[in-house]
């Protein structure tokens, strides 16, 4: 599919983007190639490098991929990641999960997959980006919303898209306290970089206890880099304050002190971390919002419709890009008809993505041991030949149930 020539569709339109992590740039690069001034920030002093890797599944991300003209760069920085193999507390493999379904069809790192989109708008005359900054007020009039800012001086614009994540502030401003929209599914992840002791290559060894799991991958082929995983079950949601490393290092510490395999060696690196930056820590949970616009702001990406892990989140934010912005474009820039359409067409195909990501928590940590056991044996099962097709169509559903229309 060829890209989309430039067009001044929305040129009239001056839009502001909070968030410049993926639906960000991915909805900037959308709607400034229909002619629409685009300004995105964000709160990080500058684009977040690093994070877990994200993948794409089946002919729809692909087809959106290649009209956002950016398909042969995410293959070209691909992780080529291989096989993940669960394994006993004394590293005996038990079972590999194929790369089909841990990785998706092309699997990239998410830094590296903001920078492509970056890359291909910072420079454009009708995009702005500015970091180190956060919405502060938004106050909507018949013709437009005033926006207040952490620090910048206020600016007043046409539409404003929260982009800005499951814990989206301008979500909060918009529509009401996360506490609404927010569930929470009973685990916590943690992500971190650790020393790639065990030498792997663009491979994972994942080790679950009865409610707790701890992995160890290289997506990079770096012989000296790895990234650990943490996953537990817990009851209740946890008081953490996400700036207060040392509360978070102590919580995971007591979580998995006593586990098996290379935990030690996990918690160990964990310990040497100095900055919050360095860790990743929050609850496995969804966000459920009634509707995605409440008058001229709109949500996309994780702010909507997220889903900490396991529900194609990165996928659902380039389609949600591509629906919106050609919402826009076909109804000549009206949000009421556009942010109508945008709904209509993209929330069923949201619910399902959300729907596969509630067992996430429960496959990496099963809550029994025999709910270990019985995942072991399904996966492989589910791995043999004569299944292969059929599972590879499985992961694959959720990803391509929804018909793109072509946009003007």
């Amino acid at each position: 599919m060829t890209p989309r020539p430039q067009s001044q569709a929305l040129a009239h339109l001056h839009v502001l983007i909070s968030g410049a992590s993926i639906a960000g740039p991915a909805l900037a690069l959308q709607l400034a190639r229909r002619g629409a001034r685009v300004t995105v920030v964000e709160k990080a002093p500058a684009l977040r490098p690093g994070g877990f890797a994200v993948d794409f599944r089946g002919h729809v991300h692909r087809t959106v991929l290649q009209d956002m003209g950016i398909w042969d760069e995410v293959h070209a920085r691909q992780t080529h990641m291989g096989v993940q193999t669960v394994v006993d507390a004394d590293g005996t493999p038990r079972v590999d999960l194929p790369a089909a379904m841990m990785s998706g069809d092309v699997e990239i790192a998410r830094g590296s997959l903001a920078a492509i989109m970056y890359e291909r708008t910072k420079d454009l005359d009708n995009v702005r980006y500015v970091f180190a900054d956060s919405v502060a007020t938004l106050h909507e009039t018949p013709t437009g919303v005033d926006v207040t800012f952490e620090k910048n001086a206020p600016r007043t614009f046409d539409l404003v898209v929260g982009a800005d994540g499951l814990h989206s502030r301008t979500r909060a401003l918009a529509f009401g306290d996360e506490s609404r929209y927010l569930t929470y599914l009973g685990y916590y992840v943690a992500g971190f970089d650790v020393p790639n002791h065990l030498g792997l290559d663009r491979t994972a060894r994942l080790h679950s206890d009865p409610g707790r799991m701890v992995g160890i991958g290289n997506a990079d082929g770096d012989p000296a880099r790895a990234g650990a995983s943490l996953v537990f079950s817990c009851a209740e949601r946890l008081d953490v304050d996400r700036r207060d490393l040392a509360q978070q290092q102590k919580i995971l510490t007591e979580r998995f002190r006593g586990m098996g395999w290379e935990t030690g060696h996990v918690l160990e690196a964990l310990a040497r971390l100095t900055s919050p930056d360095e860790l990743y820590f929050d609850a496995i949970a969804q966000i459920h919002v009634d509707r995605l616009s409440v008058g001229r702001v709109v949500l996309v990406g994780d702010a909507g419709y997220g889903a900490t892990m396991g529900g194609m989140g990165t996928g659902a934010a380039i389609v949600a890009a591509y629906v919106l912005a050609g919402e826009l474009a076909a109804a000549g820039g009206d949000h009421r008809t556009a942010f109508a359409a945008y709904e209509a067409e993209f929330r069923d195909f949201a619910k399902g993505c959300q729907k596969i990501a509630g067992n996430a928590g429960p496959f990496l940590a099963p809550p029994t041991a025999r709910g270990i056991r019985q995942r072991d044996f399904m996966y492989r099962v589910l791995a043999a030949r004569p299944l292969a097709g059929f599972f590879q169509r499985l992961t694959q559903r959720a990803a391509t149930d929804i018909v793109l229309r072509d946009y003007p």
